[in-house]
């Protein structure tokens, strides 16, 4: 069992790899995603250090969204997403309301537990039904409820700082 763990560990990064490179080279922006914001642009500190360009292969970033889905490492998504650190899944819930302590059971069992819990709400933020708060209480996260467009960036920024987080997003074009 370990060594298929091994294997797969190491196959992970090429796969990402390969990927990158047979995925379309045309702009996000004329296949009309939207790219996701900056938010180290809005602070002059920043302006000085660009970490967004040396992002190691392996890890990943968000770079666009659509109303139905993401764009992570150049590779395109559909539907809502969990990710934990490196690892990225579909995720069942595909509006705000099936959100729920099962949809998120996987917490009880990853370790190391995540710092945060983003949760990408769509677009526009909702309020968390306190048995959720609750649950991810229990995790020993934190959580914090955004629309998925500035999740996503959320999670790029801690991410990128090496801090162990996790993201649960659904697709920008959920309103409710």
């Amino acid at each position: 069992m370990a060594a298929v763990r091994g294997r797969a560990v190491e196959t992970l990064p090429k796969l990402m790899r390969s990927l990158r490179k047979d995925s379309p080279s045309s702009s996000m922006r004329s296949q009309g995603q939207a790219s996701l914001p900056s938010l180290r642009r809005a602070f002059s500190l920043y302006d000085q250090i660009n970490l967004i360009d040396n992002v190691p292969e392996d890890q990943l970033r968000f770079q666009g969204y659509t109303d139905t889905g993401f764009t992570v490492n150049k590779v395109e998504y559909e539907g809502s997403l969990l990710c934990v650190g490196n690892l990225l899944t579909s995720w069942g819930p595909s509006k705000f309301s099936e959100i729920t302590p099962e949809s998120l059971s996987v917490f009880q069992i990853i370790r190391p537990i995540p710092e945060i819990l983003i949760l990408g709400c769509g677009r526009h933020i909702q309020p968390v039904a306190p048995e959720i708060r609750q649950f991810i209480r229990s995790t020993g996260m934190k959580l914090e409820a955004l629309d998925s467009r500035n999740a996503a960036s959320t999670y790029n920024i801690l991410n990128e700082e090496g801090r162990i987080v996790a993201a649960a997003l659904l697709p920008y074009g959920v309103t409710s």
